[in-house]
């Protein structure tokens, strides 16, 4: 089975406000980075018992950004590996 990692990127700019949000899913974890924009951001990690957790979970927060009004950015597909 392949591990792939999907990272998506979301800006929100309006007002004083010039934040950008990102989430990756590898495998059981669920990696979001988050700041403002043109700086490196806070990094939080939450494992998962299985992948099908971890897509829900992103899922929920990717819906949560877009209903605040974030935008959408997909940053990349990126192989991680493979698995036996």
């Amino acid at each position: 089975m392949t591990i792939t990692a999907v990272k998506r990127r979301f800006e929100f700019v309006g007002g004083s406000s010039d934040k950008f949000w990102e989430v990756a899913i590898n495998g059981n974890e669920v990696v979001v980075c988050y700041g403002r924009n043109g700086t490196s951001g806070q990094t939080d990690t939450k494992t998962f018992p299985d992948v099908a957790a971890a897509i829900k979970h992103a899922e929920r927060r990717v819906a949560e950004k877009v209903k605040k009004g974030s935008r959408s950015r997909v940053t990349g597909r990126q192989e991680q590996g493979k698995a036996s």
